[in-house]
């Protein structure tokens, strides 16, 4: 049987570069050392998304882009079809664990200074990826055409028509029609399940080509390629398989065990991942009470609210959402530390990251909140804290007092 089976290897390898592949990219990949929990939330990403992909694939098959069917649709998925209302759950309850395990990837890049050279291209190209995964979430939040869905779609699809000149256009362009509507389902439809999800693979496929050409970062910030063995592998590094993929396992079990938890005993969580309103089917003729988009949007919604109108006009708070969303790509070039990691970061840094943290979930929480005037006012100091971390950010990375960097990595 082994030779047989080392036959058949050997007559793929001849034909395709299965085990040069699988050498480069997994056994004789080597990581470094010192991964911590942090490390865990790009493989976790990935599991996430390969959930979304092959539950979409099962709920496509009996959902129907219909503006008369839509609703209905979804509730024969809950009630008629067999599994279907785990099907469901696991694909809503996947796409808000998708932009946790998102924002916890990026908040560790940021602690670790993972955007820094050489991996500038390597954070520019996770950026495009997040962008890409909230055009994604944006198309699938119509597609239940439930209240929240409908009423969501027609404030952010309105803000493009804020845009001088273009923007008229460029609204009709993006729903299809004058309003919300049936045009629009279809279009969301198929950019959902088809367009975006192959730009997703394909940018996920150059994220990680670009990883293993520059190599992983590590909680030191040290370049593990500086020091290698005779043989040319380096010394504070391991293959990543055996190692990183039992790491990673373990991390998917705990993450799964999680996910499980929240699909069978608190799918909607309390109306952050289904909103209440979004079991209600859409109409056009009545408006609820409070409109917001869902959680992982509302740090940029509640931007959006704290930037006054201008000449009647919403878009300087459409320019301050968009601003507050593309600032990251430029971190390599604002963040002028001399270390990369926040273990030898001075106090200054620390202070604003945590200042940003607070700012970035205090947002999150004033967006599912009614626009008050106090809640307005809360916004858009934090608003401020939010924007001060980047813009300030040449300047007290500059000035900061840093630790000296080890020459290897440590095991703590």
């Amino acid at each position: 049987m082994m030779s047989l089976l080392k036959k058949l290897v050997g007559w793929f390898d001849d034909r395709f570069p299965l085990m040069d592949t699988m050498k480069e990219h997994l056994t004789e990949y080597y990581a470094p050392k010192n991964f911590n929990f942090w490390y865990f939330f790009g493989s976790l990403a990935l599991l996430v998304l390969v959930i979304q992909i092959a539950s979409g694939i099962f709920l496509t098959m009996s959902y129907k882009p219909d503006a008369q069917l839509a609703f209905g649709a979804v509730e024969y998925i809950m009630r008629d079809v067999q599994g279907g209302w785990l099907l469901r759950y696991i694909h809503s309850t996947g796409a808000s664990m998708f932009f946790v395990v998102v924002y916890l990837h990026m908040f560790r890049g940021m602690m670790y200074g993972s955007y820094k050279k050489p991996r500038e291209l390597l954070w520019i190209i996770g950026m495009v990826i997040y962008l890409v995964l909230m055009a994604e979430a944006f198309m699938g939040y119509l597609l239940p055409w439930g209240q929240m869905s409908f009423w969501g779609a027609q404030v952010i699809t309105n803000l493009f028509s804020t845009v001088p000149f273009v923007g008229p256009d460029l609204a009709i362009l993006i729903r299809g029609d004058f309003v919300i509507s049936e045009a629009t389902l279809n279009r969301f439809f198929a950019l959902h399940v088809a367009a975006i999800p192959l730009i997703v693979v394909g940018i996920v496929f150059v994220h990680l080509v670009a990883l293993h050409k520059v190599g992983s970062n590590n909680p030191d910030g040290i370049e593990i390629k500086k020091h290698k063995d005779a043989n040319g592998h380096p010394l504070d590094g391991i293959p990543f398989h055996p190692y990183y993929t039992v790491k990673d396992a373990m991390g998917a079990v705990v993450f799964l065990f999680i996910f499980c938890a929240i699909i069978f005993f608190a799918p909607d969580m309390g109306g952050y991942f289904l909103e209440y309103n979004n079991f209600v089917p859409a109409n056009p003729m009545k408006t609820p009470e409070h409109i917001a988009p869902v959680w992982y949007f509302t740090p940029y919604y509640a931007i959006l609210r704290a930037v006054p109108p201008l000449f009647g006009s919403q878009f300087p708070g459409v320019v301050a959402m968009g601003v507050g969303t593309v600032i990251f790509f430029f971190l390599p070039w604002l963040d002028r530390g001399k270390v990369k990691s926040i273990r030898y970061r001075g106090p200054i840094y620390k202070i604003f990251l945590t200042l940003f943290v607070i700012s970035f979930l205090g947002l999150g929480w004033l967006g599912t909140l009614p626009a008050t005037p106090v809640y307005t006012w809360i916004a858009r100091v934090l608003s401020v804290v939010y924007f001060a971390f980047f813009l300030l950010m040449p300047w007290y990375t500059k000035i900061d007092k840093t630790k000296p960097e080890p020459s290897r990595v440590t095991s703590h």
